[in-house]
C-alpha cells in the first residue's frame, strides 16, 4: 500500500468541488429569481461541464435559469450536470485508490441497468414538479405547506415495488425538510446533503433512472472481511464486506451484503444484532470466523449480493486477516452506476499493516495513524458500540483492516478489525465480532441489557395488539 499518494493532490479535484459548491449555494436562496451570486453558481457549473456532451443543455439551463425563467427541463439539466461533476470526482479518486493499493481496476463499463416495465408518467411528473418548486423556493424558503406537498406523491408510489426507491427518497427528504421548517428560521442548512438528495431524486424521476440493475447467478465461496455497521435512531444497517471467489475459476470479487431493520431507539449497541440475525445467516459466519458457500445467489452487477439464507451454507473457518493477506490484493471491484457515482460512496476495503500512532493534532479522541512517514487519520465515529471493537484498540494496533473512505477532503481509514500484540500472540478486534453472539464478557452484558429492553417492548407491543 502505497500511502504516499492518498496525501497527494488530485488534479481538478478542487475546481469540480467549487462547481458544485457554487450551485449547492444557489439552491439555498431559491431559483426563482436568482441574486448575481447565485447566477455565478449557475454559469460556474455549465463552464465545468463545456467540452462534454452535456455542454450545450446546461448552458442554456444556465442561462434560463439566471433570467428567472428556468423550467423543469432546465433544472433537470442542472441537476444532471451537478451529478456528472461529483461521478468525475468519484472516478478521480477511485482511480488514485487502486494506485494505493495496486489492486486490479474495476470494469470500465457502468453496470448494466435491468429490465423494467414502463410505469406510470403522471406519479414521476408529480414527483418531478414538487422537486422543482423545492429548486425555486430554495432552502431558506421552505414551510410546511410546500414540504406537504410530497406525501400524497409518496403515498401514490409505494404500491409500485419499480417507485419504492424513488419514494422511500422522497420520503426521508420530506421529513427531513419537515423538521427543519420554518427555512427562513434556519441558523445551519447542510447544503451538500439536501443538493445531493434533490438532484438524486429529481434524476430518478426521468424514465429509466430507476431500474434495478441487472442481476445474475453467484456460486463460490465468500470470504468475509468484516461488518460496516450504520446506527440511526429508528432503523439499522449492517453491511458484510467480503471477497467472492466463483466456482467456476474465474477471478475474485469485492462483494457487499447488507441487511437492515427497524429499531426502537431503546435498542442500541450489541443489541442492534438481534434485530439483524434473524434477516441474514451470514452475520453468524462473520462472528465464528468462517467462509460460506454460495450457491446461485443473486448478484447484481454492482457486486451487491441479494441475500437469500436459502442459498448459503457455513463452511470452514478463515480468518479476515488472511482473506485480507492473500486474497484480497488480487479481488477487483466492480463497476459503479452512474448515478451512484459520489465521493460519499467511496468504501474500499484496504490492509494497513507495520504502522506507528502518530500524535493527534485536533485534540484528545483522534487516532492517526503514521504509514511509512504519511499520516492517515482513523474515522473513529464511524467505529460501531455494538462490538468490541475502540478507538483505543485501534491505537495500540500493529495491523488495521479497514475500508478506505473520502471525507471533508481527505481520505480517512474506517477501522473493521485490528490485530493487536496480546502476550506475545497477536489476537485480532473485530468491529463485527458479536454479530452471531458472544462468549465475550462484556458483550454478554451488552446483550443480557438489549435483550431485557427488547423483551419489554415485546411485551408492551403484544398488549396493544390484544386490545
Amino acid at each position: 500500500m502505497r500511502a504516499d499518494l492518498l496525501l497527494d493532490d488530485v488534479e481538478g479535484l478542487d475546481e469540480a468541488l467549487a462547481a458544485v459548491d457554487g450551485f449547492d449555494a444557489a439552491l439555498v436562496g431559491g431559483l426563482l429569481r436568482p441574486q448575481p451570486a447565485q447566477a455565478g453558481g449557475l454559469s460556474g457549473l455549465a463552464d465545468a461541464v463545456a467540452g462534454t456532451p452535456l455542454a450545450s443543455r446546461v448552458a442554456e439551463a444556465a442561462e434560463k435559469t439566471s433570467a428567472g425563467g428556468g423550467d423543469e427541463g432546465h433544472f433537470v439539466a442542472l441537476a444532471a450536470a451537478r451529478t456528472a461533476l461529483l461521478g468525475s470526482i468519484h472516478d478521480a479518486l477511485v482511480a488514485r485508490v487502486d494506485e494505493v493499493t495496486g489492486r486490479p481496476v474495476a470494469d470500465a463499463a457502468a453496470a448494466a441497468p435491468g429490465s423494467g416495465e414502463d410505469r406510470p408518467g403522471n406519479l414521476l411528473v408529480a414527483a418531478r414538479g414538487w422537486l422543482c418548486d423545492l429548486a425555486r423556493t430554495g432552502w431558506q424558503g421552505i414551510d410546511h405547506d410546500l414540504v406537504g406537498g410530497a406525501a400524497p406523491v409518496v403515498s401514490a408510489m409505494l404500491p409500485d415495488p419499480a417507485l419504492r426507491r424513488l419514494a422511500t427518497l422522497l420520503d426521508g427528504f420530506a421529513a427531513e425538510l419537515a423538521a427543519c421548517c420554518p427555512g427562513a428560521a434556519l441558523e445551519r442548512v447542510p447544503v451538500r446533503r439536501w443538493a445531493d438528495l434533490w438532484s438524486r431524486a429529481l434524476l430518478l424521476t426521468l424514465p429509466g433512472a430507476a431500474s434495478a440493475p441487472a442481476v445474475d447467478a453467484a456460486s463460490g465461496r465468500l470470504l468475509p472481511l468484516g461488518v460496516d455497521v450504520q446506527e440511526h435512531a429508528t432503523a439499522v444497517q449492517a453491511q458484510v464486506h467480503a471477497v467472492f471467489e466463483p466456482a467456476d475459476g474465474g477471478a475474485s470479487r469485492l462483494v457487499r451484503a447488507s441487511v437492515s431493520a427497524p429499531k426502537p431507539d431503546t435498542v442500541v449497541g450489541a443489541g442492534l444484532w438481534q434485530l439483524l440475525r434473524p434477516h441474514m445467516s451470514l452475520l453468524a459466519a462473520v462472528g465464528e470466523g468462517r467462509a460460506v458457500q454460495l450457491d446461485a445467489m443473486p448478484l447484481t452487477a454492482e457486486g451487491d449480493l441479494l441475500w437469500d439464507d436459502a442459498r448459503a451454507r457455513a463452511g470452514e473457518p478463515a480468518d479476515a486477516f488472511t482473506t485480507a493477506r492473500v486474497a484480497l490484493p488480487a479481488a477487483a471491484a466492480f463497476a459503479v452506476s452512474p448515478l451512484d457515482r459520489h465521493p460519499a460512496r467511496i468504501a474500499v476495503p484496504v490492509l494497513v499493516e507495520g504502522y506507528g500512532v502518530a500524535d493527534a493534532e485536533d485534540g484528545a479522541g483522534e487516532v492517526v495513524l503514521d504509514v511509512a512517514g504519511c499520516r492517515v487519520r482513523v474515522d473513529t465515529d464511524r467505529v460501531p458500540a455494538a462490538g468490541p471493537l475502540t478507538p483505543a484498540a485501534v491505537a495500540s494496533s500493529g495491523a488495521c483492516l479497514g475500508l478506505l473512505r473520502w471525507d471533508a477532503g481527505e481520505f480517512l481509514l474506517q477501522p473493521l478489525a485490528v490485530e493487536r500484540t496480546v502476550r506475545k500472540k497477536p489476537v485480532a478486534v473485530h468491529a463485527g465480532a458479536w454479530a452471531g453472539g458472544t462468549t465475550d464478557k462484556a458483550g454478554v452484558r451488552a446483550e443480557k441489557a438489549a435483550t431485557d429492553a427488547v423483551t419489554v417492548l415485546r411485551e408492551r407491543a403484544g398488549k396493544l395488539l390484544r386490545k
